[in-house]
């Protein structure tokens, strides 16, 4: 199997897409202006004590609190604590954390009331992102996450990944962190750091180190609360820490600054990969090209179809996701309705593993799969389940079939899951049903481009059209293409792109930025 990571910058957001054998399975799409990421840390400041839920609302600069429980204040709170007073003690000299003292551990029966009060700062770290009408969820156990390692301040243990299944390996790996990590802190070691030399661990300790310390002299130089001090690594370079494999072939990027930031990182990580970073310079958008549009606008919306006929129907609600299969149209086997129910149900199972990671869908699933007698059949799709779900980087866990044909799954939740609308509002009539005619489309856009060229001195500029209409623009030797070049320069060009909707259109200048070249009239 081999990987590929497609990544489309655009003005007001980045999308990540991934691609396994030229089939998305991972898509992930955030504006630019994103500022609540799981991995930031906050000094923060009590609002609200909940006694009656154990917890405590906090002020995080979110427009709804965040939500504090008092389980998730961490055994070495009182540690924390005791060190941010003394940070902030003295404002021009940072007091060393080699020298912060390790209080006893938090009691794990206490109550909140205890530990907080109201306006009391805290350094908490945003575990889950808002979801719905719920604010972010946090903890007060920090951790800076690396590409083999896991920094975790005022700890002392060092833990070796379950996936590490080689003894002689842990032990090696677990003496080796703890000759070379500093006082005060505990260390993870991820499955990804199996063989690694001691150089690479080390340098990699030295930039978390380095994070931890950087958090703490903003806090012990700025006053404002909320207060932002550690901000996790942009969501393109995140996503390669986690994802990062050597099956990667390669990796594409459509914009100069984030293809430098990219290929940094992976020379850091793996040098001998650098080269699989490659800069797309291509007119045609960069999904369109590597055919990631197309199955974007195919897997998302409420009924998803995969083979021979059959579908699935996902809805959405606020407390699980509930998936049903049918066998649609499918032609009938000809071993029977048992055997027919069951290939419905592998495919269905086959395209559900993908559909989870690919919309990132958390928290409970529900499915209704078509309802089969045997046994043996049904053990055959639990099966079948657990072992397309390993490729699966979330925690989860999956229930056998219940009487009732129903399979449950429960999947960690750390953000909304990605639900992309596939429907298409019509670009010309807004909703009214009435357009104008559409043989007079084509000197609409000649309107547009003889403001843009004589009106407003846009001279070099790219047109996104729909695919069909691009076609009639470009048809023939004496095309309106060419008609066009000949009256306003040749720096008009015609771009065919999958997400437009049918008479839509965008214009974009060289530097890829887009112009709002819409009237009024039109937007009403």
């Amino acid at each position: 199997m081999t990987s590929e990571l497609v990544i489309d910058v655009q003005q007001k957001e980045i999308s990540i897409a991934l691609l396994e054998d030229k089939n998305l399975v991972e898509y992930q799409n955030e504006p630019r202006s994103a500022s609540f990421s799981v991995g930031n840390i906050y000094v923060a400041k009590v609002k609200k004590l909940m006694p009656g839920l154990n917890a405590s609302f906090v002020d995080v600069g979110y427009e709804r609190d965040a939500f504090l429980h008092y389980l998730d204040l961490g055994s070495q709170f009182n540690s924390y604590e005791k060190y941010i007073k003394q940070v902030q003690s003295d404002r021009k000299k940072l007091y060393p954390f080699a020298k912060a003292m390790r209080l006893p551990d938090l009691k794990k029966d206490g109550s909140v009331q205890s530990e907080l009060q109201q306006g009391q700062e805290v350094l908490v770290q945003i575990v889950k992102e808002p979801i719905s009408t719920k604010g972010p969820r946090l903890t007060c156990e920090l951790s800076f996450a690396g590409r083999y390692l896991v920094l975790i301040p005022f700890d002392d243990k060092v833990s070796v990944s379950s996936k590490i299944k080689s003894g002689e390996e842990r032990a090696r790996l677990k003496q080796l962190i703890h000759s070379i990590k500093p006082k005060n802190v505990g260390v993870i070691v991820r499955t990804v750091a199996e063989g690694k030399r001691v150089a690479e661990l080390d340098t990699e300790l030295k930039v978390l180190m380095k994070r931890w310390e950087d958090a703490i002299k903003k806090v012990q130089e700025t006053q404002k609360r909320p207060q932002l001090v550690y901000e996790e690594t942009s969501r393109v370079v995140a996503m390669l820490r986690d994802l990062f494999n050597p099956s990667y072939e390669n990796i594409y990027v459509n914009d100069e600054e984030v293809y430098k930031e990219v290929k940094h990182y992976v020379t850091l990580i793996a040098p001998e990969k650098a080269n699989i970073v490659k800069l797309y310079k291509g007119t045609v958008p960069i999904f369109d090209n590597f055919n990631v549009t197309k199955q974007i606008k195919s897997s998302f919306g409420k009924i998803v179809n995969y083979k021979h006929g059959a579908y699935l129907i996902i809805e959405h609600t606020e407390a699980l996701h509930v998936v049903d299969v049918n066998s649609g149209n499918r032609t009938r086997s000809n071993n029977g309705q048992e055997a027919n129910a069951l290939d419905v149900n592998l495919g269905a199972a086959d395209e559900l593993a993908r559909q989870l990671r690919l919309r990132d869908m958390g928290g409970i699933i529900v499915v209704d799969f078509i309802d089969m007698s045997l046994a043996e059949d049904r053990q055959i799709l639990y099966e079948r389940m657990c072992k397309n779900m390993q490729k699966d980087r979330a925690r989860h866990n999956i229930l056998p079939l219940s009487k009732f044909g129903l399979m449950q799954i429960t999947r960690q939740r750390v953000r909304p899951a990605m639900d992309v609308n596939v429907e298409e509002t019509c670009p010309t009539c807004f909703g009214k049903g009435k357009i104008k005619s559409s043989i007079l489309f084509t000197d609409q856009l000649e309107n547009k481009i003889d403001k843009l060229v004589n009106k407003i001195g846009i001279k070099n500029f790219y047109l996104h059209v729909h695919p069909y209409v691009a076609a009639y623009i470009n048809q023939g030797i004496f095309s309106l293409k060419r008609k066009w070049q000949m009256k306003y320069g040749f720096g008009v060009h015609v771009v065919s792109s999958q997400k437009m909707a049918f008479l839509q259109y965008e214009f974009y200048d060289s530097k890829k930025e887009f112009i709002d070249m819409k009237e009024e009239s039109e937007t009403m």
